[in-house]
């Protein structure tokens, strides 16, 4: 019951994100905001958790997790009111930074909590249960936002996602025994540095093959409604076909305990990249929204998997007692990339055009496909 309930937690978090990314872009383009803009926009999230990451998994490790969730929860609703007093691309920039710097706290501290549930199978059975509270956000989050922009406008849109991120802030202080024990404040200082981590070969390559598959989603994510807008679909529609993705996803995760038995984790996450990377070159040569939620559902099923499984590896890989210094590590390798792409791709598809953009996508998920084939055909 505990962990369903923080399962709910992390979905209501990750509808107000997902649905925070697609209202600012495309709030940016009613501006009348160019790809590179679009682009800059995409990069603003990942700066905060570049560099705050490792701390906030610290905190989390050391201080308990309810602080870092309740006070990120609070931090990413109020960061998305900030448009409504400052309705320019500036307004949207600083939304963007501040969301990113609340979401840093709160995401580390549920993977943190939702890993304290229990070890061994009923860890990896809650992280699947976690993913899947993913997919239905996923889903959720850009049908709402696409919805709510046609029916009320790109205001109301950033309210009522304040709302939602807001939500489990009071949902955790009304019913606070949710965060178990094992989630309060650690004992003691974990002995040595982030250089020591990166000691351990297991959680190096689940670093990489992490920050290549969470930079095909959120490129996903952000130059899909640039797309759509340009064909000529209205945001409705651009929010359900982004919402096959993860149906997709939810599809793919339920059978993800069979796929790793069946092919190993690193198999799995290799089929993923490739899967993925062949998808993205689909993208410029579909313009019909149907055709388009069938590229999504195949991205879904390429990369549903990928993301909780580098999740699972890097908990379990991680010494005891510094799980959430791991998996912020795990996302300031997310980060670099992130801010890194979206402004290399957004000057590309100023320049080219969104085509190349897809293009060099696909291309980039088709060599971590190789990487990683290449370290599971090492591996013994």
């Amino acid at each position: 019951m505990l962990v369903h309930l923080a399962v709910l937690l992390s979905i209501l978090q990750g509808i107000s994100l997902r649905g925070a990314k697609m209202v600012l872009s495309l709030s940016a383009l009613a501006q009348g905001a160019t790809p590179f803009q679009v682009g800059l926009l995409a990069a603003t999230f990942p700066v905060f958790p570049l560099l705050l990451a490792v701390y906030a998994g610290r905190v989390s490790d050391r201080r308990g997790v309810m602080g870092p969730l309740v006070g990120g929860a609070f931090g990413m609703g109020a960061g998305l009111l900030v448009p409504l007093a400052w309705p320019s691309f500036a307004g949207l920039v600083a939304c963007a930074f501040l969301v990113g710097f609340a979401q840093i706290f709160f995401h580390v501290a549920i993977h943190n909590l939702i890993g304290a549930f229990g070890g061994g199978e009923a860890r990896t059975r809650n992280f699947a249960t976690f993913s899947l509270g993913s997919s239905i956000a996923a889903f959720f989050g850009p049908s709402i936002c696409g919805l709510t922009i046609d029916h009320a406008g790109y205001m109301a849109t950033f309210v009522v996602m304040a709302v939602i991120a807001a939500l489990p802030a009071v949902i955790l202080l009304a019913y606070p025994r949710i965060v178990p024990p094992g989630a309060g404040p650690g004992k003691g200082e974990p002995a040595g540095g982030s250089a020591e981590l990166l000691r351990n070969p297991g959680l190096v390559r689940t670093l990489v093959m992490s920050g290549v598959t969470l930079t095909g989603i959120e490129l996903f994510t952000f130059y899909f409604p640039v797309y759509g807008r340009g064909i000529g679909l209205s945001a409705t529609a651009i929010g359900l076909v982004m919402a096959c993705y993860a149906v997709a996803a939810f599809i793919v995760r339920s059978g993800m305990p069979h796929a790793t038995r069946a092919m190993g984790e690193v198999g799995v996450l290799t089929a993923s990249l490739f899967m993925a990377g062949l998808t993205f070159l689909l993208v410029p040569f579909v313009s019909h929204a149907l055709l388009l939620g069938g590229v999504a559902f195949l991205l879904g099923i390429g990369l549903g998997c990928a993301q909780p499984l580098t999740i699972i590896l890097t908990y379990n890989h991680a010494p005891e007692g510094r799980a959430g210094e791991a998996l912020g590590m795990r996302l300031t390798v997310n980060k670099a990339t992130q801010i890194f792409v979206p402004l290399v791709f957004g000057a590309m598809g100023t320049a080219l055009g969104l085509l190349p953009v897809f293009w060099a996508t696909g291309a980039f998920l088709l060599a971590g496909g190789a990487v990683s084939a290449l370290e599971k055909r090492r591996k013994p």
